[in-house]
């Protein structure tokens, strides 16, 4: 089996589920030294202040929102994360984007495709249809989440890289919100919203 160390982080999860349960008996799996090398100074701002972001947009969704989005809405926040690490993400998903706070309380989209694998980093996050694209990478944050980062794009443009373009960057959570349902939590997005959530059905 190959050696933890040299293992991509996201990619470990497979590798250790064990090992971490013997070693961290249920604390963070992460020391934060990868995020602290990885991520830009704005978006370790943003996740400083992920709970508070968190707390006001939905304030403002279920005050402003549709009753039929809103509803929705509650019904994908009451689902408690469960267990991540060593659980295998890949494969192909139903994703939308929910958007709250800001200009509008409370948006909703349609159902797009987006898919997990995997490259030399590690697990990958591609939303692949829909004029509005991302991409991004986890980092191991604890064994209920990983920190997402990566970049937002147009269709038909090549995604930047992260950290070129702060406009573009990206950063937040992946959580297990059922057996076959995941959820990206985006604090403070350049444009549009407050707070983003990605939901993701496996399909």
């Amino acid at each position: 089996m190959p050696s933890p160390a040299k293992i991509s982080p996201a990619r470990r999860l497979r590798f250790i589920p064990a090992i971490a349960m013997m070693l961290l008996s249920g604390a963070a799996f992460a020391d934060g030294t990868m995020a602290a090398r990885t991520l830009t100074p704005t978006d370790k701002d943003r996740l400083a202040r992920f709970e508070a972001t968190q707390k006001s947009a939905i304030a403002e969704a279920r005050k402003g929102g549709d009753k039929v989005d809103v509803t929705a809405l509650d019904a994908l926040l009451a689902l408690k994360p469960q267990p991540i690490l060593g659980v295998d993400i890949r494969g192909n998903y139903r994703c939308r984007t929910i958007k709250l706070g800001g200009g509008l309380p409370l948006t909703i989209y349609g159902w797009f495709n987006c898919k997990i694998d995997e490259d030399d980093i590690g697990y990958r996050l591609t939303k692949t249809s829909g004029s509005q694209r991302l991409t991004g990478h986890f980092i191991d944050d604890s064994a209920n989440r990983l920190l997402y980062y990566g970049v937002s794009y147009i269709a038909g443009d090549k995604p930047g890289r992260y950290g070129a373009k702060a406009d573009n960057d990206q950063v937040g959570y992946f959580l297990k919100a059922g057996q076959s349902s995941y959820r990206l939590d985006l604090p403070l997005p350049a444009f549009e919203s407050k707070f983003d959530i990605i939901e993701l059905k496996k399909k």
